[in-house]
């Protein structure tokens, strides 16, 4: 089971908010890059990022900074945020970023998405992001109109190497990671799920691990608990690393 420190990009800084809005967010580190490495620094074995900006304004706009905490980390980044187009996915590639998060594209442009799935081979993620199962799209502003378990498949088929499932009323809440829908959707996966959303305890860790045994889940997403200290990233790694 991976831990995945989460570093969320605003206006240049290192922030997380709540439940998705924009106009709650926490600056957590001024210098994106030192939390970057600090994480690193703690035994991180991925990191996660996600350019805010990007996501609501559809436009790459961090994405020398995003270039910085590459060359800076020697672990892998996966990144999500305004990746909406062709050119956009190429850039963060070369920029050293190991895998992309696409949430807008694959389910407004299906098309699209299975293209960057063809060029980039097991580099191209999905980011379901729901509140009840219903899919949030454009950095969770406006209603996809679509359902989790009908999306599901048709993502899979387009050649999607991994999902990261969000629920949404729960981000940066630190309230619990909501376990039967992750579940749900962890048995009907062929490809690895990340849980983000809620992961604020080791009670949360332990209720998640289970599932790594009998589902696709390949680990979880946490960020404010992380910042907070409600929950230990060197703790939770070696309790991880005990259940082996």
């Amino acid at each position: 089971m991976i831990l995945f420190p989460a570093v969320d990009i605003q206006n240049g800084q290192a922030v997380r908010l709540k439940q998705g809005k924009a106009h709650e967010s926490t600056v957590f580190d001024s210098d994106p890059v030192a939390a970057a490495t600090a994480w690193q620094d703690k035994g991180a074995q991925w990191l996660h990022i996600v350019d805010l900006d990007g996501a609501f304004d559809g436009l790459p706009k961090n994405r020398l900074l995003i270039e910085r905490i590459c060359s800076a980390l020697s672990i892998p980044v996966q990144l999500g945020g305004g990746i909406r187009d062709k050119e956009t996915a190429r850039i963060y590639l070369e920029a050293g970023v190991t895998r992309l998060i696409i949430g807008t594209m694959a389910l407004e442009n299906p098309e699209a998405f299975a293209e960057l799935c063809r060029l980039w081979p097991g580099k191209i993620g999905v980011s379901l992001d729901a509140v009840n199962g219903k899919l949030k799209t454009r950095g969770w502003l406006e209603d996809s109109g679509l359902m989790l378990d009908t999306v599901l498949p048709r993502l899979l088929d387009a050649g999607a190497a991994f999902i990261i499932y969000t629920d949404i009323e729960r981000d940066g809440m630190q309230t619990g990671v909501n376990i039967p829908a992750l579940e749900r959707l962890a048995k009907a996966s062929t490809v690895p799920v990340i849980a983000a959303g809620g992961v604020a305890t080791m009670d949360d860790v332990t209720a998640l691990y289970p599932l790594t045994r009998v589902s696709s889940l390949e680990g979880a997403i946490s960020g404010r608990a992380l910042y907070e200290g409600s929950l230990d990233l060197t703790e939770a790694m070696r309790w991880i690393k005990a259940q082996a």
